[in-house]
């Protein structure tokens, strides 16, 4: 009988086998400040009408298809046109992997900013489209002409804009995104995962016909129920929506984000602290010797230090968990991506930070 590898490597895509499973280090116990979360729960008084709400959910059926409620409410908390459609995906992650599927094709290619979010890499695997990573420039901002370049070289049919950019945290200059998205002739997603964080809207370059824009609700405070949202055409949208699994939106999080977002005020003035307790963190950071940070218009802030591998495993054995960059991209050469928490926990992760610096 065959084995399980000869099988593997007989029937699993190459590029399949070559990648590594996305990678989620344990985080029990430890002050956790490594994946962007909000980490202020709901009052409790939200809590036990939350869970009064959830009581009428029926298990036993399947979901609205649709999400037609949480669609209408996002409209509404967002700013939304009615002129605009709204697909939902299972967290971007899956939006993500709908618009590659959609396009994919042999000899098509996805391109993206680089260093950026590593699932467009990955999901560009998955579907079988070639990757092209373009450097960001030494401010990480849009290398326009290596992009216009890249653009004119690939003829990309899918190219990503983060907006903030993760892991740098910087929004790139309007008129280089302007000029990316004249040039491409394939479809140009703006993710605005950060959208919370910072002042920029994006959803004005939806008057270009082959741009959509993605948000979620994980930043915000509720990354545990996975929704992603696509904003676009109603043209573009119908299309996507044929590859969305049916069902993709359980009954437990349709009714968790209406609730949510009918609910939003409370949202927003959590994002608000999270904003403020980023400009004394960025403070701190930058005072400290030897160590340099990069503004940020997100939840988090990269920094770079010396020896990073090793500040990154003392913080952990300390019991703070920060994300480490170092080897990720050449660019991010002992660099450090750390969360911003609560007041408590941002004064807990410079005093681990500085006695990790001191040896």
């Amino acid at each position: 009988m065959t084995d399980c590898k000869a099988l593997i490597e007989r029937w699993v895509r190459p590029e399949i086998r070559a990648l590594n499973a996305y990678h989620v280090p344990p985080a029990d116990g430890m002050v956790k400040l490594d994946a962007m979360e909000n980490p202020y729960s709901w009052p409790p008084e939200m809590v036990a009408d939350w869970q009064s709400r959830l009581e009428g959910a029926a298990l036993n059926r399947y979901p609205d298809a649709t999400a037609a409620a949480v669609k209408t409410r996002l409209r509404q908390v967002m700013g939304i046109a009615d002129e605009h459609d709204i697909l939902l995906g299972n967290g971007s992650d899956e939006i993500i992997q709908l618009l590659a599927m959609a396009v994919a094709a042999p000899g098509r290619a996805l391109l993206a900013p680089e260093p950026g979010f590593v699932m467009y890499r990955m999901i560009a695997s998955f579907v079988g489209l070639d990757y092209c990573g373009v450097p960001l420039d030494d401010q990480f901002d849009l290398d326009l002409p290596a992009m216009l370049a890249e653009i004119e070289r690939t003829q990309p049919a899918l190219l990503f804009l983060a907006m903030p950019n993760n892991p740098t945290g910087n929004l790139f200059s309007a008129d280089r995104v302007e000029a990316v998205i004249k040039a491409c002739p394939g479809l140009v997603v703006l993710d605005e995962a950060y959208t919370a964080f910072t002042d920029a809207d994006h959803l004005s370059c939806l008057s270009h016909p082959n741009v959509l824009v993605m948000r979620t609700l994980s930043k915000v405070g509720l990354a545990g129920l996975r929704l992603g949202i696509l904003i676009g055409s109603v043209d573009w949208l119908h299309e996507l929506d044929k590859l969305r699994l049916p069902y993709n939106i359980n009954v437990l999080t349709q009714v968790s984000a209406e609730f949510a977002l009918d609910h939003f005020s409370v949202l927003t003035e959590q994002t608000q602290t999270i904003r403020r307790e980023r400009e004394a963190l960025f403070s701190e950071l930058s005072s400290i010797e030897g160590v340099s940070c990069w503004p940020s218009e997100a939840n988090f802030i990269l920094l770079r230090c010396e020896a990073a591998r090793d500040v990154h495993a003392q913080m952990k054995a300390a019991g703070v968990l920060v994300k480490c960059l170092d080897g990720a991209h050449p660019a991010l050469a002992d660099c450090l991506r750390f969360t911003v928490g609560t007041p408590e926990e941002n004064q807990r992760m410079l005093a681990a930070f500085r006695d990790a610096l001191a040896g």
